[in-house]
């Protein structure tokens, strides 16, 4: 792992959503060369189901060496932003690094988005972004601005979350360019799948083996704070720059070292690089047509997977879930099912649906099995290309309660 050198002592870091997860994991690195860090986040009271408080993150910086100014701050709300600014210009004298890592997601295709989940987004991760940026630029002594970006490609499935992204983008660039020779903006993006709250929600039993510590992000933005200030305008990965900061042992930053790792999506690669490193991963490129088969429907493990769903059908569930669910599956175990979780008491089988599908998932007969034993998430399996889904996310989403029903009877 990247050592501390104490460059970074004195200094104060301003870094929004830092209450937990890569936010945390930055201000930990601080506090331990002796900064001074301001944590703007939202949760003040513990949540039931997030782990950490502005005030929990505030006493950890402090046990590890650091100074820390906890502020309740949403990145929407430009008069706590402005407070927060005015409070770490009172306390410390001013602020050094900007860490905008708030953000915001949901991964759904443009006619399953509510507008109310657009403007989250943009709220968050664009507009926070800038507005953030520009209360921070009158009171910057020796500045650099890092947002904790995750992408610059256009990701089309998932338009409204890489409009928001693409726009972080944007600012970087932009700032980058307006401020030159002054303050350096950078963004920061992951190679791999990072253990958060969020990876933890939208990923499946065992995701956490696939992914690397929050550490190797706090190592990487500790190696951009390093740089001099005509380092800026960069779109950098955090294991390339730790890389020509002499680190080799990645395994160390692994939940599972040895473990396979799941790449992040988003960064830009050739196809037949992508589609290597999705076989690789166990996921079936949708640009690359799969393996199929003829057996028969009636027998094999997605028929006797489908003989338990018959098995916890119920009122209840249909009643909660409305919706009709079509299954093309590709891969050994090739066919066409149906789950009806709108009509009567429900019902399931072989074939086309008996009304039109809400929902049509595409996917590998091997991942649609591991979906419904609790082992892979549906929106893990969008995430990662395991799975392509047409119509409504949400209903994919309200699957996941018969699929934990369902762990019961296997």
């Amino acid at each position: 792992m990247l050592q501390n050198t104490g460059k970074l002592a004195g200094y104060t870091i301003f870094i929004t959503g830092a209450s937990r997860g890569i936010g945390k994991a930055i201000a930990l690195k601080a506090a331990r060369d002796g900064a001074n860090v301001v944590i703007a986040a939202k949760t003040a009271d513990p949540h039931p189901k997030l782990p950490g408080t502005i005030y929990t993150a505030a006493a950890e910086i402090e046990a590890a060496g650091g100074k820390a100014l906890p502020c309740i701050v949403d990145v929407r709300d430009e008069k706590q932003i402005n407070d927060a600014v005015e409070q770490a210009v009172e306390k410390f004298g001013g602020i050094d690094i900007l860490v905008n890592n708030a953000s915001a997601i949901n991964l759904t295709g443009t006619l399953e988005t509510p507008m109310k989940k657009i403007d989250l987004m943009l709220g968050i991760n664009l507009r926070g972004t800038y507005l953030t940026a520009r209360a921070f630029l009158p009171s910057v002594l020796e500045g650099v601005v890092s947002n904790n970006d995750t992408d610059l490609v256009f990701c089309c499935v998932c338009v409204a979350y890489t409009m928001a992204k693409y726009g972080m983008s944007m600012c970087v660039l932009g700032m980058a360019e307006e401020f030159k020779g002054s303050i350096a903006v950078n963004a920061l993006w992951p190679k791999t799948a990072i253990q958060t709250a969020a990876m933890d929600m939208l990923g499946g039993s065992g995701i956490d083996k696939q992914c690397r510590k929050v550490e190797i992000v706090a190592d990487a933005a500790y190696a951009i704070f390093k740089q001099p200030t005509s380092f800026t305008g960069q779109f950098v990965i955090d294991e390339d720059i730790l890389r020509k900061e002499g680190i080799r042992d990645f395994d160390v930053y692994a939940v599972e070292p040895g473990h396979p790792l799941l790449p992040d999506f988003f960064l830009d690669q050739q196809p037949e690089d992508l589609a290597r490193q999705m076989k690789e991963h166990g996921a079936t490129p949708a640009f690359k047509s799969g393996k199929t088969s003829t057996d028969s429907a009636s027998t094999g493990p997605v028929s006797d997977m489908f003989n338990i769903i018959r098995g916890v059908l119920s009122p209840d569930i249909v009643k909660t879930t409305q919706g009709v669910y079509r299954f093309d599956l590709s891969g050994d175990h090739a066919g066409v099912w149906y789950i009806d979780l709108k009509n009567d008491t429900g019902s399931a089988g072989s074939g086309e649906p008996p009304v039109k599908a809400d929902v049509i998932m595409t996917l590998d007969s091997s991942d649609f099995i591991k979906m419904f034993e609790g082992k892979l998430k549906p929106t893990m399996a969008f995430m990662s290309g395991k799975l392509k889904i047409k119509g409504d996310m949400g209903l994919a989403i309200k699957l996941e309660k018969m699929m934990a029903m369902m762990k019961s009877k296997l």
